[in-house]
Order: C-alpha cells, then sequence, then structure tokens
C-alpha cells in the first residue's frame, strides 16, 4: 500500500529525537506556527537566527535573534529549521547552501486549516492518494505528487530540489495558449499571472475577468493591466456563490477567510460570466479552491476550460481537488508540478 511513500517518520519526530541543538530560521507566522507544534511535541530549541543583514538587535518570543554566522561560531553543529517561505532563486540557493553546511529541515505547516501531514495521515486517506497517483497523465507528475508527499512528511527539502521544473514548462507543454483565450484569474494579486500568460501569447488574448480581494493587491493589478482592452477587474474573492464573507486584513498574497478582519464581497465564476465561455481558469485562492470549483461547475461543465488549481493550502488539497475535478469531468488528464519554491508552495494541478 502506498508504495510511492518512502518517508514513515515525521519531520516532527525527528526532530524531537534530535541531540544537537536546535535553531529555527526565520520569524513571523511560520515560526509561531512552527513554535505551536514544537510546545505539541515537546520539543526545545536553543534560539532564533536570521539571515546576518537582517538581524537588527531585537528578539523573538523571548529569545534574542541572533545573525546565522554568529550561530555557525558558538555551535560545533546545530539543526536548522526553516520557517519561511523562499520563492526566488537566491534565496533558495542560499537555503540550499546552509543545508550543505549544517543538517536542515522546512517542517510542513498548512497555510489553512489545522492538522499536520504526517504517514499517519497519509494512511487514513491511503485510497484516494492511491487513487490520484493511479490517475496522472504522466511520470512526471507521479513523481511530483510522490516527492512532494514524502517532503510534507519528512520535511527534507531535497524532495523539493528534485522534482522542481519552470513555471514555462506548464504553458509550453501543457496549458498550450495560442492567444484567442477567455482566461478568468481568481486570486489575481498584482497581475502578475495575467503577465505570465501574456509572455507565452504575444500579449495576446480574448477577454480577461481578473479577481482579488485585497484592496491593496487591487490598486495594483489596477494598474498593471491599465490600457488593456477587454479586461474586467473585480475587487472580490472567488467562492461559491455572491454574498460576503470576512477577511483577514494581511495583504501580500495571502488574503484569506477569517473569523475578524473586514467584509469584502464574494462571487462565483458561474455568475460573472452568466454562461460565457472560458477557456482557462487559475485558482490561486489561499484555501477556498474548493468552493471556487463550485463556483465554477457550470462553466466546467459546459466549456471544460483548462484548469491551473493551487493544491497546498490545506493538507487534504493534494488528493481532494484532484479527485473532484476527475469526478466532475472524467476526461479531463490531470497532470502535477511544482515551480521553485521552499517548503511545498507553488506545487499546482493542471486539467487538460
Amino acid at each position: 500500500m502506498l508504495s510511492f511513500i518512502k518517508e514513515k517518520k515525521s519531520c516532527w519526530q525527528r526532530l524531537k529525537e534530535e541531540e544537537r541543538p536546535l535553531y529555527i530560521y526565520g520569524m513571523g507566522n511560520g515560526a509561531e506556527k512552527i513554535m505551536n507544534v514544537f510546545e505539541e511535541y515537546g520539543i526545545q530549541i536553543k534560539g532564533f537566527f536570521a539571515s546576518d543583514g537582517f538581524v537588527r538587535g531585537h528578539s523573538f518570543r523571548g529569545y534574542k535573534v541572533k545573525k546565522y554566522s554568529e550561530v555557525c561560531a558558538e555551535e560545533d553543529d546545530f539543526v536548522i529549521v526553516l520557517a519561511f517561505a523562499a520563492g526566488y532563486d537566491s534565496l533558495i540557493e542560499k537555503i540550499e547552501n546552509m543545508a550543505k553546511e549544517h543538517t536542515l529541515y522546512a517542517p510542513d505547516v498548512p497555510i489553512e486549516g489545522g492538522g499536520l501531514f504526517t504517514y499517519e495521515y497519509c494512511t487514513e486517506h491511503a485510497a484516494e492518494l492511491e487513487e490520484v497517483y493511479e490517475s496522472l497523465a504522466d511520470g512526471l507528475s507521479r513523481e511530483v505528487f510522490s516527492d512532494v508527499i514524502n517532503y510534507r512528511i519528512s520535511g527534507k527539502p531535497e524532495y523539493l530540489k528534485k522534482i522542481t521544473t519552470p513555471k514555462s514548462e506548464v504553458y509550453t507543454d501543457i496549458i498550450k495558449p495560442q492567444g484567442n483565450e477567455v482566461y478568468v484569474d481568481l486570486g489575481a494579486y498584482t497581475g502578475d499571472t495575467i503577465a505570465e500568460l501574456l509572455e507565452f501569447t504575444g500579449g495576446k488574448y480574448e477577454k480577461i475577468y481578473a479577481l482579488e480581494p485585497d484592496k491593496r493587491n487591487f490598486k495594483k493589478l489596477l494598474k498593471s493591466t491599465e490600457g488593456m482592452k477587454n479586461v474586467e477587474n473585480f475587487n472580490c474573492a472567488a467562492w461559491e456563490c455572491d454574498t460576503e464573507l470576512m477577511f483577514a486584513d494581511r495583504s501580500g498574497r495571502q488574503s484569506a477567510l477569517s473569523s475578524t478582519g473586514t467584509l469584502k464581497e464574494v462571487r462565483s465564476v458561474d455568475s460573472i460570466l452568466e454562461g460565457g465561455r472560458a477557456d482557462i481558469i487559475k485558482m490561486d485562492v489561499e484555501g477556498a479552491e474548493d468552493e471556487a470549483i463550485n463556483g465554477a461547475k457550470n462553466t466546467i461543465a459546459a466549456y471544460k476550460p483548462k484548469l491551473m488549481i493551487s493544491l497546498y493550502h490545506r493538507n487534504r488539497d493534494i488528493f481532494y481537488l484532484p479527485l473532484k475535478i476527475k469526478k466532475m469531468n472524467p476526461k479531463y488528464k490531470l497532470y502535477i508540478r511544482h515551480q521553485p519554491y521552499i517548503p511545498a508552495w507553488e506545487t499546482n494541478l493542471y486539467a487538460i
């Protein structure tokens, strides 16, 4: 059962058993989440550090934040626990170089929802994981799927390095845009994914619908699409119906549902398109992918658009969302790719 899963001991268990001092690299929300799990497991740390250029004598969780060079001078050997996301090449390279000097883990904690992605969690969902594995359209997708799972259990970033491919490969080999598409961008951020698509169509498209709930990001989206014809921008989030929901005010890419924050409009794709065509739908909606798919079910049934869906916000996304799409239309071919990122963010489903 689940022969593609090699890792059975969780990152958390390995860290609990570790005898060398543990240092958390980074601060902020990621470090808070990791510390909460450490407290649950009874894992003790020695301290926190940041890159040399970011240390300004501040403290975090009662610890003075040190420079990496200071920790290296003080400790013969230590274990690094990465507590932030790295999504650009120079930072990823820096982390990989640290991992050559010291044991480094990048623990997986869900962006949205609770629970931990462990081997036990996988055995609970063995049937779904096996079904997704057997349903994938090519060998690389199966390799990505299995290595992302092994990474999420173990926290070993080398699994991600093995299966990272450039996003350009997605457009040239899978999506293959022709320039005559109606493109729906759910979670349009500042317009970066619109620019990505147009890079491969020579700037050509038929129409673009872009949804972005964060007001600061939305202003940047308006600026980036200024002067473009047949572009409709919506300062709202994607959902299964048209209503209003509470969102956290945290800007950045992560504008997510919350029990406190600001009441914002949410819309369904079916409502926005009013029966009209969609050729490509991209969904990166911070854990609301399930609801966004529900809100596009009529469009998907009628036009069978190419789908680009994030698989990394919730623990279940990596199996639940592919199976949801497969059930909606068994004729879809399912691909999974991982673009440069540590942890396993930018792991996406492509349905054709």
